[in-house]
């Protein structure tokens, strides 16, 4: 029988494993011990050189506490925005914010940066709506001309 080599879809959903990980505040080791297999399987998973079985899966999901869905929601579009959905591999400084954040001393300051956070991504799906294509426009608003008579 062929092995099969990772493909895109795990190296994403490894992504997705590593960011819901340092979220929690769980090292590689810990994950690896409480999964039952070394943090070098787990550091292989989180950069999508090992394939992660369903049942694995399944495990890393529950003691993450997170579903199982949570992993792959980035891979449709259409689908909700995940609670968590920046990737940490897409820019190399982005695993530093999760890392710097819970360091910052002063309580006003992490909360301007959680504002500009919120108004970034406001701002970025303002202009994906205005960028829409034709065919989504609500028809419901669309202005109403006096028929010719």
């Amino acid at each position: 029988m062929a092995t099969m080599k990772s493909g895109a879809l795990d190296q994403m959903v490894g992504a997705r494993i590593r960011m819901l990980r340092v979220h929690s505040g769980i090292t590689q080791t810990a994950l690896a011990a409480r999964i039952g297999v070394t943090f070098q399987q787990v550091a292989k998973y989180e950069q999508g050189d090992g394939r992660v079985g369903a049942s694995m899966l399944a495990r890393i999901a529950s003691l993450l506490d997170v579903s199982v869905g949570e992993f792959f929601e980035f891979s449709r579009p259409g689908l909700p925005v995940s609670r968590l959905s920046v990737f940490p591999h897409a820019e190399p400084r982005a695993r530093q914010v999760p890392k710097t954040y819970p360091r910052m001393a002063n309580p006003q300051l992490r909360a301007r940066i959680v504002e500009l956070a919120e108004t970034v991504v406001d701002q970025g799906a303002a202009t994906k709506s205005a960028d829409a294509p034709l065919n989504t426009v609500d028809l419901s608003k669309r202005r109403k001309f006096p028929s010719r008579g």
